[in-house]
C-alpha cells in the first residue's frame, strides 16, 4: 500500500517539480521511500508503504528494458501463480508482488486486468508508444482520483488532496475501470475520457442469474472455504501486521481465521515459521462501549495478544479536523466512524504494526445492516446489496484506507476479496435474508444478551447473516456469533453519536440551515451535523470538484435511498445509525 501521483502531458510538459510538491501532499501513505520517474511527457512519483519486498521492491517499477514505467497503490494476492506463469518467459527485476502487472501488459496489452486477484490503482506508462494505462481494484478499495487540463494534460493521484488547486478539474476514478490513452474511448485534445469496465459479473443482475446452490448447508461449506482462502492469501506479508477486532462478527471471523494461519510463512507454502509469530488484536471505543467487551472476549477465545484503545469524547471531537483532512469527505457516517479509527491507527504505528486485516465488505455481501430485515423479497434483499457494494468504494472502503493510511497502515479487506465475492454473490439471495418468522421479538435487559437469550432469539426471526454466523460459529464464543449487528460507530459506544449530535446541533443555526443551498450550492447538507463537518470540509477543500467527489443521499441504518421504500417509518427519514431502525435494533431510539 502507497501513495503516487501521475502528470501525463501531450505537449511534453510534464512538470517534475509540480509532481513532487503535490506527491509530498500524501507522503502519510508511504512514509517508507519515495521515487520519480520523469522524461517530460510523464511524471511518476510514488511514496511507499514497504510491506511485501521491502528491500527491492522500490517504486516506480520498471521493465527489463526500460521502456515501461508502473507506479502501484496495493497488493496482488495472486502474484506467485502469475510469476510461475511468465517462467522463463519474462525477466522480473525485483519481488515487488506488483510487477507482475507489467509482464502482464507486455503480454495481453489492456486485457489482463480481471487476470489480478488483489487491491489496487495504477499508473503504467508505454514511453515506447507514448501510451498510458490507469486502472483501479473491483470494489475500489484503494482510492483513486483523475484530474484534467484544458491543454490535454491529465493527473491520476492517490488522494484529492494532491489534485486540490493544481488541475482545472478532478473527480474520483470508478471502481472496476480503466482508462487507456490510445483508445476511441480517449480523446485528450478535447478532455471526453469514457473508462471502459474491466469488472464485469453474472451477479450483477438478478434476472440474469442462476444461482450457484440453494442449499443452506452447502452454502455454509461454501462460504467457510471461500472465506479462509480469502483471509489465507491476504496475510502475505514481510513485515508485522495484525488484526481490527471490534466484537462484531465481521472482525470476530476475520481474526479467528488469521489465528489459524499466523504461524506459518504464507509465502512459502506454510513451510516455515512466520517472521512475525504472534497474531495482535486490536479494539478502539470509549470505556465501557458495546465493542469492547465483546473484543476481549473473542481475543481470549482465540488467543491473541488483545490491546483495548479508549478515548475520550473530547479527544475525538478535537481529531474531527484532521480527520476530515485526511479522509477527504464530508459524509456524517464516515466521519462518526473514521474518529476512532483514526485514533486507533495512530496506536497501532506506534507498535511497529504495517498492515492489519479488517471486515468490511460482509454487511453488503450478506445483507448484514439492520435495515435489510425489512426487505420485501430476495429479488430487492440481492438488488440492494449489489447496489451497496457499488457505493463502497465512496464509505467503508475510504473510510477504512485512509483513516489507517493517515498513520502509514495497510488495511485489507478478505471479505471483498475477488473470488470470494464470486462465491458470496452468486448464492441464491433467499439463503441471505432476515426477518421476522412468527412475529418479531422484543429484546430486553442488557445489551450483552446471554447465549440462551439468543439461541431462544434465533427461534423467533431470521437473524442477519445467519450464513456467516453458521459457517464459523465453532470458532467463536456463541454469543459473538449470535450477536446483533452493531455498526462501527455505534459500537464504540453510544453518547459518541448522541455526543456529536448534540454538538453540531449548537453550532449550526437555524438561520444557517434556512440558507443551506446558499452556502453550499453543491450537495446541500441535509442536518446540521453534517453542515458541520461540510464548512471543515471546504476549509480543506474549497473547490467544485471537491464538493462533487463526496456522496449524498438520504439514508437509514445506511441503506441506500432506494431502500428507503421498504418500510413506511422509514419515510422522510435521515439517520445513518443502527439504532434508527426500530423494532429490530435492542438499543433502538
Amino acid at each position: 500500500m502507497c501513495g503516487f501521483v501521475a502528470i501525463l502531458s501531450q505537449q511534453g510538459q510534464a512538470d517534475r517539480k509540480k509532481a513532487l510538491r503535490m506527491s509530498a501532499k500524501i507522503r502519510h501513505r508511504g512514509p517508507d521511500w519515495s521515487g520519480v520517474y520523469s522524461d517530460g511527457k510523464a511524471v511518476l512519483a510514488h511514496e511507499r508503504l514497504a510491506i511485501v519486498d521491502p528491500l527491492s521492491g522500490g517504486q516506480p517499477l520498471f521493465s527489463a528494458d526500460g521502456k515501461k514505467v508502473l507506479a502501484v497503490n496495493g497488493e496482488i494476492y495472486n502474484h506467485q501463480d502469475i510469476r510461475r506463469q511468465f517462467a522463463g518467459r519474462y525477466e522480473f527485476q525485483t519481488g515487488s508482488d506488483c510487477e507482475v502487472i507489467l509482464a502482464l501488459y507486455e503480454e495481453y496489452g489492456t486485457d489482463f486486468i480481471d487476470r489480478l486477484n488483489g487491491i489496487f490503482a495504477f499508473v503504467l506508462y508505454d514511453s515506447e508508444n507514448d501510451s498510458w494505462l490507469i486502472a483501479r481494484d473491483h470494489m475500489g478499495v484503494i482510492p483513486l482520483y483523475i484530474g484534467y487540463d484544458k491543454d490535454g494534460t491529465v493527473y491520476a493521484a492517490s488522494e484529492l488532496k494532491a489534485l486540490e488547486g493544481q488541475c482545472d478539474r478532478y473527480e474520483p476514478f470508478a471502481p472496476g475501470c480503466y482508462l487507456y490513452s490510445q483508445s476511441n474511448n480517449c480523446q485528450l485534445s478535447t478532455i471526453n475520457c469514457q473508462l471502459t469496465r474491466w469488472y464485469q459479473r453474472d451477479w450483477f443482475q438478478y434476472d440474469d442469474m442462476q444461482w450457484s446452490t440453494s442449499d443452506e448447508k452447502e452454502a455454509v461449506q461454501m462460504v467457510k472455504e471461500g472465506l479462509m482462502a480469502a483471509v489465507k492469501r491476504q496475510l502475505m506479508s514481510d513485515v508485522p501486521y495484525g488484526v481490527l477486532l471490534s466484537g462484531g462478527l465481521d472482525s470476530s471471523v476475520v481474526s479467528a481465521i488469521a489465528k489459524l494461519y499466523a504461524a506459518k510463512r504464507i509465502e512459502t507454502g506454510d513451510k516455515h515459521d512466520a517472521w512475525w509469530p504472534q497474531l495482535h488484536s486490536f479494539a478502539v471505543g470509549l470505556k465501557g462501549a458495546p465493542d469492547l467487551a465483546k473484543a476481549k472476549e473473542v481475543a481470549d477465545h482465540i488467543g491473541t495478544i488483545h490491546h483495548e484503545v479508549n478515548y475520550t469524547i473530547q479527544e475525538g471531537i478535537d481529531a474531527i479536523r484532521d480527520v476530515i483532512y485526511y479522509i477527504e469527505t464530508y459524509d456524517v457516517t464516515t466521519v462518526r466512524a473514521s474518529t476512532p479509527m483514526y485514533l486507533l491507527a495512530r496506536v497501532i504505528r506506534s507498535m511497529g504494526i504495517k498492515m492489519v486485516l479488517s471486515g468490511e465488505g460482509a454487511d453488503e455481501i450478506f445483507g448484514g445492516y439492520l435495515y435489510f430485515h425489512k426487505a420485501p423479497d430476495s429479488k430487492a434483499f440481492h438488488e440492494e446489496t449489489v447496489r451497496k457494494l457499488g457505493k463502497l468504494y465512496m464509505y467503508d472502503c475510504l473510510r477504512a484506507n485512509k483513516s489507517l493510511m493517515a498513520w502509514g497502515i495497510e488495511g485489507r479487506v478478505p471479505f471483498l476479496d475477488k473470488e470470494f465475492m464470486d462465491i458470496a454473490m452468486r448464492l441464491d439471495p433467499q439463503l441471505k435474508m432476515c426477518g421476522k418468522k412468527t412475529g418479531m421479538i422484543t429484546i430486553t435487559g442488557s445489551e450483552l444478551c446471554s447465549p440462551e437469550h439468543l439461541r431462544s432469539a434465533r427461534t423467533e426471526f431470521e437473524i442477519e447473516k445467519k450464513i456467516v454466523r453458521e459457517a464459523f460459529a465453532d470458532m467463536l464464543p456463541e454469543s459473538v456469533a449470535w450477536r446483533q449487528k452493531e455498526q462501527f460507530s455505534d459500537g464504540v459506544g453510544y453518547s459518541w453519536i448522541d455526543t456529536l449530535k448534540k454538538i453540531t446541533s449548537e453550532a449550526v443555526t437555524d438561520e444557517q440551515m434556512a440558507h443551506t443551498a446558499e452556502r453550499f450550492p453543491i450537495n446541500p447538507p441535509l442536518n446540521k451535523e453534517e453542515y458541520y463537518y461540510r464548512t471543515i470540509f471546504e476549509e480543506h477543500f474549497p473547490s467544485a470538484s471537491a464538493a462533487r467527489s463526496v456522496n449524498q443521499e438520504a439514508s437509514v441504518a445506511c441503506s441506500t435511498s432506494v431502500a428507503l421504500e421498504w418500510d413506511a417509518n422509514f419515510k422522510n427519514m435521515n439517520d445513518p445509525s443502527g439504532r434508527a431502525v426500530k423494532d429490530v435494533h435492542e438499543q433502538a431510539y
